[in-house]
């Protein structure tokens, strides 16, 4: 008898959870919907971002422009991998605004500074959570690459 009560509980909390989210608004599994800029490379292996519901995960990000490594250090890079960023985040009906958090991945953590000086340009307050890490190596032998989530509010 108490392991069939037990049962009917954990039946009662699931409905109860699957009711909460059906009034939210949200479907249980939310369809996901790859976001590729035009003129993204056909093929690829992942899309530069992924929209779930109303979350957009942003694929890491270097600072390329038509394939190419922006010429001039950590700056224009860190330029063109925020504007590539924000042409993922705008395909998705979101803006920068709705960014929540942000990963930023440095081959030399002396470009720290002036990582943050462009950063800065590209997100208002309250600014997004964020981790900054040095890594070994980067694809193409960027300098940065950066990844995103972004949670559509209103």
């Amino acid at each position: 008898m108490k392991k069939l009560l037990l049962n009917l509980a954990a039946l009662a909390m699931a409905h109860l959870a699957a009711s909460m989210l059906l009034a939210s608004g949200q479907p249980a599994n939310p369809e996901k919907h790859a976001i590729n800029p035009p003129g993204t490379a056909a093929g690829a292996p992942f899309s530069n971002g992924i929209l779930a519901g109303n979350t957009l995960y942003v694929a890491g990000q270097e600072g390329l422009d038509n394939g190419k490594l922006r010429p001039g250090g950590i700056g224009p890079e860190t330029q063109a991998a925020l504007e590539n960023i924000k042409k993922i985040v705008e395909l998705a009906g979101l803006r920068m605004e709705d960014v929540v958090s942000v990963n930023v991945y440095l081959a030399d953590m002396a470009d720290f500074a002036e990582m943050n000086k462009v950063y800065k340009t590209f997100f208002p307050e309250p600014r997004p959570a964020r981790a900054t890490v040095q890594v070994a190596g980067l694809v193409n032998n960027a300098r940065i690459e950066i990844t995103a989530i972004a949670v559509k509010t209103k």
